[in-house]
């Protein structure tokens, strides 16, 4: 990682294993769990206490036309996407995570190290904001696409502090609203449909850079930036550095950074 860490992973997630949510099984979502678990097993394999503990949650069956689009096979039509995911990986990795084959509605509280949302629709995201409110969660990763464009963001909650990373929320006011929400949850007819709706290759590519981040915190021990715009049509990718001033650019004030008392006592000294 080039530059500074300018955010440090907190000290309860080097002595245990992390405690990780991922909201949405589908097209990011297939994406990124198994990433997930090689993360897991790579974090054991170097020594961290436990790696991840995972839940998944997504009420939503396998189509036919989610096969070659999404990570799933002919043979896994009409099972849950969650259920089948997380049963595959404990077989295939060992781990021992759990399927919630549910939505995330004002029923569920979330508690978490890592809430990671694979949705695209304001209103997962304020359910999961809601949620993570009712619980008690430290970090929101948002993994959102729309046809060949991006962005992963990754946040915390709590009290507004200088040194607070905005949650997408923060940033995007809007993408919480979930008056606003036109987004199109009609399921499509057919694999052309599918993908002239979506790229084919974008969910794979928003789940590499939420790979990479999780990675980057775990593996350097903090990260010098936060968030990811990816354009598959430009073929860029934009980082967003972990800076006041850049968020202000989006909207969002980051609270000032009170002096000390020492600081404060020799000012005052001074007049």
């Amino acid at each position: 990682m080039n530059g500074p860490i300018l955010h440090t992973t907190p000290g309860e997630m080097v002595g245990r294993p992390w405690n990780v949510v991922v909201v949405g099984a589908g097209g990011t979502g297939s994406a990124l769990l198994p990433s997930l678990a090689r993360l897991h097993h790579a974090m054991v394999e170097l020594g961290h206490p436990g790696g991840i503990d995972c839940t998944v949650y997504d009420d939503d069956t396998v189509s036919e036309f989610n096969v070659g689009r999404q990570g799933f096979y002919p043979n896994d039509v009409g099972q849950y996407k969650a259920t089948l995911l997380v049963n595959r990986l404990n077989l295939l990795m060992g781990t021992n995570w759990v399927a919630q084959p549910r939505r995330v509605d004002s029923s569920v509280s979330l508690r978490a190290d890592i809430v990671i949302g694979c949705v695209d629709s304001r209103r997962a995201r304020h359910a999961i904001v809601q949620a993570a409110k009712r619980g008690k969660v430290r970090y929101y990763l948002d993994c959102g696409n729309e046809t060949d464009r991006g962005q992963v963001i990754l946040g915390e909650f709590g009290k507004a502090r200088h040194d607070r990373l905005p949650h997408v929320g923060d940033l995007f006011p809007d993408m919480l609203n979930a008056k606003n929400d036109k987004g199109d949850d009609t399921p499509s007819c057919s694999m052309a449909d599918a993908l002239r709706k979506q790229s084919l290759v974008i969910n794979q590519a928003i789940s590499v850079q939420a790979f990479n981040l999780l990675w980057t915190l775990f593996r350097n021990g903090g990260l010098n930036y936060s968030a990811v715009f990816v354009n598959l049509a430009t073929g860029r990718t934009n980082p967003v550095p972990i800076d006041p001033q850049t968020w202000r650019r989006f909207g969002y004030e980051a609270p000032q950074m009170r002096p000390s008392k020492k600081r404060r006592r020799v000012a005052s000294d001074g007049q």
